[in-house]
This record gives structure tokens, C-alpha cells and sequence, in this order.
């Protein structure tokens, strides 16, 4: 009975995801299309497929004051895996191109006044401020021109501010020494999956962070993909500081 209650609350996620993302000149329309049937679920459904997100938060060091921006941030979600030190943020900035992403952060935005909820594009828009800290979750493999993103997101840090990255990813054939080898089905796999939904997994992601900054952190492992038991996709997480 559990299990007909969540695919049932699932069912709209799921026609969403199996109808894939609108074709639009307009990311942001495409966006909208996609996401507005299954915004209201979209956090619940994303708690069991985007894996990471609360470990990658838990090693980003915060001091009384910092200032924040969460590009690709949709929801605001990230902002409560902080916890008790989300009262050390004095400006959490989420910014995105869906506004009905953002509408779910300007109601999470009433628990947490230093929120606020940004239309905008990862890969020009600029704080007011040098950033502390920048986090991309899930939302580098979304955006078409990521390089540009990572980019913008290393310019408006602070020296010495951190970059925290998560998403979803495949290898090349020859990855960067010390880091993971993937099958061939996986390199084939995945990318072909999610593209159906707009999220482009490239295999030169994380070889450039790891080329733009020095790493403080590293990590890449696999996770289960709901209604999909017996595949598990490969994502990474990945600290940097800005010298």
C-alpha cells in the first residue's frame, strides 16, 4: 500500500520525465514546461535521485557572515542541509532561469529571511558582492554552455572563497590519473537517459574544475536511481578553492 501511495505522488514527476524536455528556443520556457507539473513533488522525488548534496554541504566550512549564491539552486532546498549553521549565512542567493523552481524558494524563503530567490543565468548573472562561497547542485549537467557557468561561478568568489560542485557523471575513455573508469555501457547508458530530460552529461565536466581550480576535495561514487533497481548512475563531488 506504501509503495502505490509513492508512485502514485510520483506520477506526475514520471510523465513529466517520460514526455522529456520541451524543445524551446527559450531555456527558460523549456524549463518551465518541464518543471511546473512537478514542482510541488519535485524536492520529495529528488531526495532519492540526487544523492550528495547533504555530504558535499557538510564539508563546506562557513564563519559568521558568508555570503552565499546557489546557481541552479531551483527549490532552495540546499539551503536546509546546513542545518543550525544556515544562521551563519548573511545572504543565501538562488539563482535560476525556472520560475517555478523559484517560487518554491520564495516560500522557503519565509523560514529563511536571508534567502532570496534570483531569476537569472548561471552563466552571466553577478552578485552585488564577492561570494564566499558558490555551490552548482545538479545543475552544471542542466545548463548547455556549463563551461561558462563554471566560469562565472570562479569570477564572483572571493580569493580564497570555495567552490562546491555535485552532479551527475560519465567518464571520457581516458579519465584524469587517480580518478574513476567506467564501463562502456555506462558511457553510453546514461548520457543517452537523462538527454531525453535536458540534463547533458559530459564527460569534460569534472576534468575542467579539476583543471580551473586546485582540489580540496574529490569524491566519486554511484547512487540508485528510483524505479531503476538494479542500475546505479555515477555522480562526483568536488571542492575547490579560489587561490
Amino acid at each position: 500500500m506504501r509503495r502505490f501511495e509513492t508512485i502514485r505522488a510520483d506520477f506526475p514527476i514520471l510523465c513529466s520525465m517520460l514526455r522529456g524536455m520541451p524543445k524551446s528556443a527559450n531555456q527558460a520556457d523549456s524549463l518551465a514546461a518541464f518543471y511546473a507539473p512537478q514542482v510541488d513533488s519535485y524536492d520529495r522525488f529528488r531526495e532519492r535521485l540526487l544523492q550528495g548534496r547533504e555530504q558535499l554541504i557538510a564539508k563546506i566550512p562557513l564563519v559568521e557572515g558568508t555570503r552565499l549564491v546557489d546557481l541552479g539552486g531551483g527549490t532552495g532546498r540546499n539551503i536546509e542541509f546546513f542545518g543550525d549553521r544556515a544562521s551563519r549565512i548573511a545572504s543565501y542567493e538562488v539563482v535560476d532561469l525556472c520560475e517555478p523552481m523559484l517560487a518554491q524558494a520564495r516560500r522557503r524563503a519565509i523560514t529563511y529571511p536571508q534567502m532570496h530567490a534570483v531569476h537569472g543565468d548561471a552563466t552571466c548573472w553577478k552578485p552585488s558582492q564577492s561570494a564566499d562561497v558558490v555551490i552548482l547542485s545538479y545543475a552544471l549537467t542542466m545548463i548547455p554552455n556549463w563551461r561558462a557557468a563554471i566560469v562565472n561561478a570562479v569570477s564572483m568568489l572571493k580569493p580564497g572563497g570555495m567552490l562546491g560542485v555535485v552532479d551527475f557523471y560519465v567518464a571520457s575513455e581516458q579519465p584524469l590519473p587517480g580518478c574513476s573508469h567506467h564501463s562502456w555501457f555506462t558511457r553510453r547508458f546514461w548520457p543517452t537517459w537523462f538527454g531525453h530530460d535536458g540534463v547533458r552529461l559530459d564527460s569534460a565536466q569534472l576534468p575542467t574544475l579539476c583543471t580551473i581550480l586546485p582540489t580540496c576535495e574529490l569524491t566519486e561514487t554511484c547512487a540508485a536511481v528510483p524505479y531503476l533497481p538494479l542500475l546505479r548512475v555515477p555522480y562526483y563531488s568536488f571542492i575547490g578553492r579560489k587561490p
